[in-house]
């Protein structure tokens, strides 16, 4: 499992559209980051108090460059992104880790498949400095939202 100290896994994600690739040990390698992991766009804990809860936060801003990732497609992280974050003030970007191989990378995958049809990431926020985890909270269930809450991660 993940753990303070690690390194972001070097592995592509897609941002919109599958030909717009992003990777997250480029993108975090220098300053501070903000990695939150997510079972499914479009859940109702996902969509309606998990990431709300960081959008209205107003550390949100001191939390460096911010990411929601999901076992979800690009065109889902898009459309899901529109709705909870239509003008894109937050500054979270919304990525899509369609074959789940960043949250396999991070230990952090677990089978969802009676709930939601496949193997899903466990519902987690990660703090990142220079490319290395300084602060992580993964929920021990996989998908309530407590340690990983906004109010209580930030």
């Amino acid at each position: 499992m993940v753990k303070v100290g690690d390194s972001i896994p070097d592995i592509e994600l897609f941002e919109d559209s599958p030909g717009n690739k992003v990777n997250l040990s480029k993108e975090l390698a220098q300053g501070e980051g903000l990695i939150i992991g997510v079972p499914a766009a479009f859940s109702p804990g996902c969509s309606d108090s998990h990431i709300p809860g960081y959008l209205a936060d107003p550390k949100l801003k001191e939390a460096g460059k911010a990411f929601i990732i999901s076992v979800n497609d690009a065109f889902v992280m898009k459309a899901w992104g529109k709705t909870l974050d239509s003008d894109k003030n937050s500054g979270i970007r919304f990525l899509g880790d369609a074959s789940g191989a960043f949250s396999r990378a991070w230990d952090v995958e677990f089978d969802a498949t009676p709930l939601m049809g496949n193997k899903r990431s466990k519902r987690y926020a990660v703090k990142t400095k220079d490319g290395k985890v300084t602060k992580i909270a993964i929920e021990p269930d996989n998908i309530g939202i407590n340690e990983s809450a906004a109010d209580k991660f930030l």
